[in-house]
């Protein structure tokens, strides 16, 4: 990594976790592009070994924020734009309540949250495949955007609305970065407003969206190529394992104040 780089990372951050966050924000762009889902995830586990945790969920909301606005400029011809607007306008209210109650959690409510959360969305129950009606998708919009101020990657739960509509992986894949731009814009607006400052971490994050956008690109040409069963295997295991991870340093902290 340059030297000059290296001078602008975060105060808190080693170089090689810098350069591992970089290939991972290419990576897991690459992930999303060609299987339409599960990138976000993944890189929130990974950063949440890495990043300090005060700062996880707002990094990976600008990091995510880069990486799908590239990937709906890339699609754009194939995306649902009446269902992307209602359901941005449902993510713009629940912002809205959001902005009043997001506090400075304490670091193991937060890897409780973003852990178990993780492990619900890969293992829980999916919801029935059913059209939305113009209602349902702007309370979609709004419940998911709320949600994703204390947990960070609710990309699945927002692919889940969006796969109802899409007839086709190209349209799912637009879509579905479209409505992921719009909240994880609206995320960057309320941390900023509540007072997280991007300073000291805009030029890792513009280092990684670059990274993104040269995953995204590959991804893309990947679209129809490739298999995703044996992928979508590992990658649970994977997010499995690391979501544990957050539980059991939550666990450390917490059961000695409960026993004591």
């Amino acid at each position: 990594m340059p030297v000059s780089l290296l001078n602008m990372l975060p105060p808190d951050l080693l170089p090689l976790d810098a350069l591992l966050l970089v290939l991972t924000a290419g990576f897991t762009s690459l992930m999303t592009a060609t299987l339409g889902i599960g990138g976000g995830v993944l890189l929130l586990v990974i950063m949440a070994q890495l990043v300090p945790i005060a700062a996880l969920i707002p990094v990976h909301g600008l990091v995510q924020l880069g990486s799908n606005a590239n990937r709906a400029i890339m699609t754009r011809q194939h995306i649902d734009w009446s269902l992307s607007r209602r359901f941005l306008i449902g993510a713009a209210i629940g912002a809205g309540v959001a902005s009043l109650l997001v506090v400075q959690l304490p670091l193991e409510v937060i890897q409780l949250a973003v852990g178990g959360f993780i492990l619900w969305m890969i293992w829980g129950p999916k919801p029935a495949a059913q059209v939305l009606t113009p209602l349902k998708t702007l309370f979609a919009g709004g419940l998911t955007t709320f949600f994703s101020m204390f947990v960070g990657a609710t990309g699945p739960l927002v692919a889940a609305f969006v796969h109802r509509h899409s007839h086709d992986k190209m349209q799912t894949v637009a879509t579905f970065a479209a409505t992921m731009t719009g909240q994880h814009l609206l995320k960057g607006v309320v941390f900023s407003v509540v007072g997280f400052s991007f300073a000291d971490w805009l030029p890792l994050i513009v280092t990684m969206v670059l990274s993104g956008m040269l995953g995204t690109w590959v991804g893309l040409n990947l679209l129809h190529k490739v298999s995703s069963v044996w992928f979508n295997r590992l990658f649970r295991i994977v997010v499995t394992l690391l979501a544990l991870r957050l539980l059991w340093q939550a666990g450390e902290t917490l059961l000695p104040r409960l026993l004591g």
